[in-house]
């Protein structure tokens, strides 16, 4: 049953928006200026000082971070005539995530752009130094906008102060909910949407507990379940957390969602830390890659002017989860290219001496995607290589064998010596020229053809053979040219074989915006500071396909 609400100057109740164990929210209408705001007043029956010292930090908290876009402002605070602390906030109008995940099945690119901006808010908070620690979808409001805004900072941690013990792991399993409890305290700890760390004795949350959060919350937004729920079976919070431990994170069965958007949330969920986003940031941008290759415009990554890496954990050393600071388009869409195995051997056909040298075309078979990729960005997500090369040489009497080929038999010279059968070895090899050619022939005409001729883009499970995909030609710097003053630069640049419908992105490194696309080739950066470098990177975009980055600078 909620309480009483309170008696404000300067505020005129309206009606209660939602009860919890330790406070009650209202509508009330402030009269100056006007304007409708949520009113939270903390419980005062049962609730000790530690409870007291709790709300008082999340008014602390949210006012350092109220300024974000995508975090609840918090306006006022203060003490009410009948002793209860209260904090006045803005009130946003629309339902929590957790409310439209009951009344809409919310679409992939809704998912997309909330998750990069809840990342954007979370990403704030780390650089600020402060963990939410429990990020989850009734946590995240919708504002008159439509924007989300992340809410309930009443358990966070500053960074300083971890690690923090919150109840001890026989306390937690005893819990019959999903949010933990221990008697009357809150232990800050959503179980559906909790990272394995947070099980243990004495939990020792940074800041990748929290993009664990974040991942499992965006995939609830697509699965319209708890990542770890599996339909038709026990839910409760032990049979939870042990899929947790395990990492057994249920499929999401949807059609429309992307295999790289499935494999950026399984890392950003890893039982390991080590496995995960290292950042927020790192998390966003993954999740922009997968905007780009759905042809969707990025949403942009909103964060302060701070140095993220003061609160990132720091990397091992040689491991290639390390997070680096780089701009947003240093990470690419679309993986790169695979190193390419050895193709199957094949024994080498008898050299006619006098025959004209023939042409061999060998379809090239990727590399499994478990293998190690050349030049891949740690942060970019395991997938279908972008494209398939094809390589073909003149085989001829003086080539040397290749070291995956049969060497020939020398006894295969003794025919030549009677004329009937040096006259079929003749017939032979003329024969076999002609079919290699042909088939030469129709793997360079599927090479030529138009990419949407080819109904996929990659090569089928079992299928040996080579499968020709248009390659994006990168970009090519004409010219970069400071102004007098230094204040800004102009890039102009080139494609290979440019096309009417090409269009670019380009993006300043050293900045957190996302890409910016133009349709023609040359782009002109303001705001620069004189006598330091300006430089961005420029991809190309063609049919959908990017190609890889063009590095220009300035001085």
């Amino acid at each position: 049953m909620a309480s009483q609400p309170p008696e404000l100057d300067g505020f005129h109740f309206i009606r209660l928006l939602g009860s919890g164990g330790f406070s009650d929210v209202f509508l009330y209408e402030q009269e100056l200026p006007k304007r409708s705001v949520a009113v939270k007043v903390l419980l005062t029956d049962g609730v000790d000082e530690a409870a007291r010292a709790r709300f008082v930090a999340e008014a602390n908290v949210m006012a350092r971070l109220s300024a974000h876009p995508y975090i609840v402002t918090i306006f006022h605070a203060g003490v009410a005539g009948d002793d209860r602390p209260y904090l006045v906030m803005e009130y946003c109008s629309g339902p929590s995530l957790a409310d439209r995940l009951k009344r809409e099945r919310i679409g992939v690119e809704d998912a997309l752009r909330t998750g990069v901006r809840l990342s954007s808010a979370v990403a704030t908070a780390h650089a600020a130094g402060i963990l939410h620690r429990d990020i989850k979808p009734a946590n995240v409001l919708t504002t008159s906008l439509g924007w989300p805004a992340l809410t309930d900072f009443g358990i966070a941690s500053a960074l300083e102060e971890l690690p923090v013990h919150t109840t001890t792991l026989s306390e937690l399993r005893g819990s019959p909910s999903d949010t933990a409890t221990s008697g009357s305290r809150s232990v800050g700890l959503s179980v559906p949407w909790s990272p394995p760390e947070m099980f243990a004795d004495d939990p020792d949350p940074d800041v990748r507990s929290d993009i664990f959060s974040l991942a499992a919350t965006v995939h609830t937004l697509l699965a319209g379940r708890t990542p770890f729920e599996v339909p038709g079976r026990s839910n409760g919070t032990l049979d939870l957390m042990g899929r947790i431990e395990r990492g057994m994170i249920t499929p999401l069965d949807r059609a429309d969602v992307p295999s790289s958007l499935t494999a950026t949330l399984r890392r950003g969920m890893a039982t390991r830390r080590e496995d995960r986003y290292q950042t927020a940031v790192d998390f966003a941008r993954a999740l922009q890659r997968i905007e780009l290759e759905l042809g969707l415009a990025p949403t942009s990554i909103d964060v302060p002017n701070l140095t993220i890496g003061d609160s990132r954990p720091a990397p091992v050393a040689g491991d290639e989860q390390e997070t680096r600071a780089r701009s947003v388009a240093t990470i690419q869409a679309q993986p790169a290219a695979p190193r390419i195995a050895a193709p199957e051997p094949e024994r080498a056909e008898p050299p006619a001496p006098a025959e004209p040298a023939a042409t061999r075309v060998r379809g090239v078979v990727p590399v499994s995607p478990d293998a190690p990729a050349r030049d891949v960005p740690s942060a970019a997500p395991h997938g279908v290589p972008e494209h398939t090369v094809l390589r073909a040489r003149p085989a001829t009497a003086s080539t040397p064998a290749d070291e995956d080929e049969t060497p020939a038999d020398p006894r295969d010279d003794a025919p030549a010596r009677d004329p009937r059968r040096r006259l079929l070895a003749w017939i032979g090899a003329g024969a076999a020229a002609v079919i290699v050619l042909g088939i030469a022939a129709a793997v360079l005409a599927n090479v030529l053809a138009p990419a949407s001729s080819s109904p996929s883009s990659g090569p089928r499970a079992g299928d040996d053979s080579s499968i020709a995909v248009t390659v994006v030609p990168p970009p090519v710097l004409v010219s970069a040219v400071r102004s007098p003053d230094g204040a800004s630069a102009t890039f102009v640049w080139k494609t290979e074989d440019a096309k009417k419908s090409d269009q670019f992105t380009w993006v300043q490194e050293g900045t957190t915006n996302g890409p910016t696309v133009v349709g023609e080739p040359t782009v002109t950066v303001t705001g620069a500071t004189p006598g330091v470098p300006v430089c961005i990177d420029i991809q190309t975009v063609r049919a959908g396909r990017t190609s890889q980055p063009l590095k220009a600078c300035s001085t």
